[in-house]
This record gives structure tokens, sequence and C-alpha cells, in this order.
């Protein structure tokens, strides 16, 4: 299939923020959508209703700010006409600088919404199959994709495609590394000196560790298991196993000789560059449920991070999501089938917002095929760019992990500004340019 017929219909899966944009968009270019919602019959553990695009675990979109990396998705996804963000205005409930809104408002809107248009037909049931469902075909099921089609997905992908736990570092901004202490460095010189290394000696090791005890903890949900793998468990965890067991875990020391003393120090805690520009970098192995503020608070006691500015901070949660780097074509298909498109967090993005965009850009991605027209993404220097990027450049298939919208994710200026209020401003400055320009 190569060319959209009168008859053409797209399946959409899952009427959730991605599913539901991507519905309405698809619709309103005049395509005839098929969407499918299993919560008239099949509930997940997490939502309370049948309504579409119902929020379940927070009821804001993140910033509004006008130089915010998440304002300005906004600000792109307002210019593209996204009826997401449209109803989020008419529902929405004061919340500072965030984009607040009544949850059940919201959702009984988007409903409605979707329920009106013409060119939607909703079937109310559970799709078991990727096998059932007619191409050109979009997927926005979420984190809890129903078990059934969830292990279709992982035969279709071939291999272990799914991670069943978003276990996620915090990313601190490069620019917030104190590097008179931190230094850059391969564990025995081995390498190209890609970590930044912060030292500890034993007192502020064992301070370090008595603080992550007392810290004020997440606890998780009730359908949420705690039996972690051993490749993303939290640190605190580690820690009630024993006291020195970050010493022989993510923090050991061996092969890193601080320059300003030639020794091994007591403890290490290494950070690995996140993105290809280095203008981030993520705490190696510091998984945790830790509240955010206490965070914040106990990883600034880590000498050479004492006024680190956290791009995005750690957290533990159920999550599915695909290795899109390796499973996914740039415009979010299959590289298994071409008419098999993602959308939403199962992609591996974070946040509300985020997911909702995928399903935005996805609806101009097919609108390109179906017309045989050359596949035209948003530019790399947009904020929807640079979320397409992240979630598909295939050099980041290795360390994957979910991300949501921060000015890391931006293309660097090329000439370097150490003011950061203005780095940012001539950041949006050019996102903004770059996203009117887009020939979609």
């Amino acid at each position: 299939m190569t060319k959209f017929t009168e008859n053409q219909k797209i399946t959409v899966v899952g009427a959730g923020l991605a599913g539901s944009e991507c519905a309405l968009q698809l619709a309103d270019m005049g395509y005839q959508v098929v969407l499918y919602e299993m919560r008239d019959k099949t509930m997940t553990p997490a939502h309370k209703t049948h309504k579409f695009a119902e929020l379940v675990c927070s009821n804001s979109f993140g910033s509004m700010g006008e130089h915010s990396a998440p304002g300005q998705l906004k600000w792109e996804a307002a210019k593209l006409g996204s009826h997401i963000l449209k109803v989020a205005y008419e529902a929405q409930v004061p919340a500072g600088q965030a984009l607040g809104m009544d949850r059940e408002v919201f959702s009984a809107l988007m409903t409605e919404k979707v329920e009106k248009h013409p060119n939607i037909e909703i079937r109310r049931d559970v799709v078991n199959s990727l096998e059932d469902v007619p191409r050109p075909a979009v997927i926005a099921t979420g984190p809890l994709t129903h078990d059934s089609l969830a292990e279709s997905m992982r035969k279709h992908f071939g291999d272990e495609f799914l991670y069943f736990f978003d276990a996620i570092a915090p990313i601190i901004d490069a620019d917030s590394i104190n590097t008179e202490i931190a230094w850059k460095a391969d564990r025995y010189d081995k390498g190209t000196g890609d970590y930044y290394n912060c030292p500890m000696n034993k007192e502020e090791y064992n301070r370090f560790i008595e603080e992550i005890q007392k810290a004020r903890k997440i606890e998780p949900k009730d359908f949420e298991t705690t039996n972690f793998f051993e490749g993303c468990m939290p640190i605190e965890v580690m820690v009630d196993r024993g006291p020195q067991t970050l010493r022989f875990g993510p923090m050991k020391p061996i092969g890193l000789d601080d320059p300003r003393t030639g020794r091994y120090p007591w403890a290490v805690v290494q950070l690995r560059q996140d993105n290809k520009e280095g203008t981030a970098y993520n705490m190696v192995g510091f998984q945790t449920r830790m509240a955010y503020g206490e965070q914040v608070r106990v990883f600034r006691m880590i000498p050479g991070l004492e006024n680190a500015e956290f791009l995005k901070l750690g957290s533990i949660h159920r999550n599915l999501f695909i290795n899109s780097p390796k499973r996914l074509n740039q415009d979010l298909s299959s590289k298994n089938d071409p008419w098999l498109f993602f959308a939403g967090q199962i992609t591996g993005v974070e946040g509300y917002f985020e997911s909702t965009c995928t399903g935005l850009i996805v609806a101009k991605f097919l609108d390109q095929k179906l017309k045989d027209r050359p596949f035209s993404p948003p530019p790399r220097a947009s904020a929807l760019g640079s979320l397409l990027e992240a979630i598909t450049d295939p050099t980041r298939a290795e360390h994957f992990q979910p991300t949501n919208i921060n000015f890391a994710l931006l293309p660097p200026l090329e000439q370097k500004e150490r003011d950061k209020t203005i780095r940012k401003e001539k950041q949006i400055a050019i996102a903004r340019a770059a996203l009117e320009s887009w020939q979609f």
C-alpha cells in the first residue's frame, strides 16, 4: 500500500493522550479512523474511568514558561493545532507557571470531542495481537499495555524489546558540574576519559549514606511489583543491603586516581555523557525512589555537584516502552513493518505532553506517507525535532532510557554563551524559527 484511497481506514489502538491526539489529527485531515479503547471492558490498575485521555498520576502538563523547554514544546504544539492542548486550556485550573487541569473536566471534554468527530469510529474492545490490527495502524497503548498485546509486540520485534521497569537516573546540566573537584577519566585510564568522577572521602561517604537512609521515599503503587532487576536496583535498596554496598557497586573507586591526591578516593560517583553535544550527564547507577526535593538535597552533598542543576530527577516505576532507537524508524514506524507506527509513552518519552506530541507528529508522518510525499520530520533545532531525535537516534540504543523535553535535548549554540538565561532565550528563538519553517 502506497497511496490513500477514499475507503482507506487508519486504525489507532489506545485512546489516551497520544492516541486521542493522533486520531483527531488524522480525522481532521479527512481520513476515516477506527479508534480502539479497551477500558469499557478491561480496566488497567491505574485508570478510574472509561473516558478518553484520562490523567492518572498528575493534573499538570508542566511549565508554560516562555523560556522553558516544556513551554516551547507547547508553543510548537499550538502552532500545529494540538487538540489536547486546546482542551487543556478549556479545563485549566490555577497552577502557577504550570498548565494544570481539572482532570474530570479535561477527560470529559476530550471524550466528547472524539466521540462527536464524524470521521472517527470508536470500538470499545481489547486488541490482543498486532496481527488483528489492519494497516496502516498506530499503537498508542501506553505503559499499561494489555499483556497479550505486549507479548505480540515482543514477538514482532523478535527479542525482549520491552522494559517493564522505567529506571531513570538523574541527569545534570554539564555547566553546573564543579570541574575543580570532578575530573574526567575512565577506569584505569582505559578509554578516552568520557566520565566525570566526583570523589568522596570516608567521612563524606558515611554522611551521604546516612542521608540516603533518612530521605523520604516514594512508595510504589499497588500494581507495581518491587522485584527489581539487579541492573536497575534503587540506590536506597542497595544501601539497605549494607552501608558499604555502594562502594562495591556504582560508587566503586578502583582504577580512578584523583589527580589532586594521586590516589583512589574512598568512593566515586561517576557521570556519563547523556547526549552527543555533551551538555548533559547522567549519574551512573543512581536510580532511586527518593522524593524529588530529597534527591536535590542529598545529591548536592556529592563533591563536585554542590550547585548541580538537575535536568531530570531519578525515578523507578512500572512502565513498558520500546528501545525506539533500535526498533523504530525516524518516523516512529516499526523497522519490521513500515505501516505499523507507535506513539505515546511506549516510544520512550516521559511526560503527559511529550506523549501527546508523539501522537501529533505521527499523524503528520502517516499523512506524508499515505500521500507519497517525502518524509519531513520537524527540524532538529525545534523542541519537537529534539524530542524525536532523543528517542530515535541509534547512538542512544545501548543506554536508552525515557526522556522528557529539556534544554539538553536542544542543539547547543554555535557560539558558547555562559549566561544561562541568554543561552536559553537564544535556543528558544532558534527553535521557533525552525518550527515556523517546517514543511509538513
